[in-house]
């Protein structure tokens, strides 16, 4: 397998909500973000799978190293960071925005709680609103506006994944839900890792809910008009993730004991409806 169809693979096997997002673009379009999406799916199983503090340090800062081969003309090694450097020579991918990711990955092995919403913002930031300033630049754009509303759409949907997967992350031993809410609820972080679902987990994640459509809003009314129809598959990514943010909440956020997740079918009809929209007026 070549590293072409290796970058392919991983983001078809992810499942990812992106996928379905990137289908209607061009392919030298398509083959970059299946690259950002690929170096992100690796750097983040390195703290998800590993076991080993020390190694996985070690295979960040091989993947730090990694990263700045993609900006000098040798060249990186392993074969997704060749592809990688091959985005980066096509589009103006920013390096400090492939490094915040890296950084944000790093948080997961020095830190497992966080103590205020103000402390897990800058982990958001970069697991999530990095990629989508790397994405913005291969989509293209004229307003800087834009960056403004890939770091919002970024932070709204990664607040979505953590009320997802909000069992599965305690048992791993780390909690996003910020423990001064936790407290403000009356919970505790084994009532999370426990999976009990009481009254008073319905109105904790009701409050995370009006946080992430909070940051839905804010991303809606920073897309510069002018580059809607480029950043389609951005707007495709927002409205997937709104929509399962809304299955959440219709389900009472019924997330113990099961993955929540919206059918590939709804997928496809929400990314052709924001095609549509953007592209020939078709209302959504």
């Amino acid at each position: 397998m070549n590293s072409a169809q290796l970058v392919s693979r991983l983001t078809r096997q992810s499942r990812s909500n992106f996928y379905y997002a990137f289908l209607f673009l061009p392919r030298p379009q398509r083959a970059a973000l299946y690259a950002v999406y690929a170096f992100c799916r690796i750097v983040d199983d390195v703290a998800d799978l590993g076991g080993d503090p020390a190694r996985q340090r070690a295979d960040l800062r091989e993947w730090r190293a990694e990263v700045a081969r993609c900006f000098d003309p040798a060249g990186p090694r392993a074969p997704v960071a060749r592809r990688l450097a091959e985005a980066v020579r096509a589009y103006p991918i920013p390096r400090a925005a492939l490094d915040a990711i890296v950084d944000g990955v790093e948080m997961d092995l020095d830190r497992s709680t966080y103590e205020t919403f103000d402390e897990l913002y800058p982990y958001c930031y970069r697991v999530a609103s990095a990629v989508g300033l790397c994405c913005i630049e291969i989509f293209g754009y004229s307003e800087p506006r834009a960056r403004d509303y890939a770091v919002n759409l970024g932070v709204a949907l990664q607040l979505t994944n953590i009320m997802r997967d909000v069992e599965v992350d305690a048992q791993a031993g780390r909690v996003y839900i910020p423990q001064e809410e936790l407290r403000r609820f009356g919970l505790t972080v084994d009532d999370l890792r426990a999976g009990r679902y009481t009254p008073a987990f319905v109105q904790l994640m009701e409050h995370q809910a009006r946080r992430a459509r909070h940051f839905y809003d804010t991303a809606r009314r920073t897309l510069p008009a002018g580059d809607a129809r480029r950043l389609v598959a951005a707007q495709i990514m927002g409205r997937t993730y709104l929509a399962l943010l809304g299955e959440l909440e219709a389900r009472r956020f019924r997330v113990f004991g099961q993955r929540v997740s919206l059918p590939a079918a709804r997928k496809l009809v929400i990314a052709l409806r924001t095609w549509a929209e953007t592209r020939i007026g078709v209302a959504a």
